[in-house]
């Protein structure tokens, strides 16, 4: 199993490296739209992941604090831009669940174990986000744009974001009764975990190569 783990950790910054490769070649294609904010986005977070995985002089205390004050909450806030704000066209929604978000944040810094303020706060944030995502689907469906899925951006986004964030959500809700079953929480979880991220970057990629910029 542990090589498994090792394979999918590799393949996904593989495809983290490949979705930002993308985004970098098509970021001037959309310098006149918001899009070209998610291609930075994408190399913001390769870069991000790469260090960590390199860097190995600063402590494991360290870095989950990177991750939970800014590592995770830039990626959420990102999403709930791009759904609500540029998506949805609802700037109060954005500027509503990014309020909540930051106020959970400030909240759980009280918090002595990271790992319980790192946990609260990325049920509030996916909870939040998987709200967007269902008013997104809604929205795809309504919309005769639907017949055109595969030129849609939103739909690869969508769909990469429902596999990974919404399927993962239900183990960190309820990861506590399933550390009971420390085999079925990692070997289970974890691949999934890990799966699901790379089959979402590959996504991404696709919105870039086959989503049109109108969209």
């Amino acid at each position: 199993m542990e090589e498994l783990w090792n394979t999918l950790n590799s393949a996904l910054l593989v495809t983290q490296f490949l979705a930002a490769l993308v985004g970098c070649f098509y970021f001037f294609k959309l310098k006149g739209s918001h899009w070209k904010w998610f291609s930075v986005y994408l190399v913001i977070i390769f870069i991000q992941e790469l260090f960590w995985i390199k860097t190995t002089i600063f402590p494991l205390e360290i870095r989950s604090q990177y991750y939970l004050f800014f590592g995770m909450p830039i990626q959420f806030l990102f999403f709930y831009w791009l759904y609500a704000q540029k998506s949805l066209n609802n700037k109060n929604i954005y500027l509503l669940f990014s309020i909540l978000l930051i106020v959970t944040l400030l909240f759980t810094s009280s918090i002595a174990k990271v790992n319980t303020a790192y946990g609260l706060v990325l049920n509030v944030a996916t909870l939040l986000l998987i709200i967007l995502v269902i008013i997104e689907f809604l929205k795809q469906i309504r919309n005769d744009d639907i017949l055109k899925f595969k030129e849609n951006k939103m739909f690869y986004i969508n769909l990469g974001v429902v596999l990974f964030y919404f399927g993962s959500f239900p183990f960190h809700v309820f990861q506590k009764y399933l550390y009971k079953d420390y085999t079925i929480f990692i070997e289970y979880y974890y691949v999934y975990f890990l799966l699901s991220n790379c089959i979402m970057y590959l996504l991404f990629t696709a919105s870039f190569i086959w989503g049109k910029q109108q969209s």
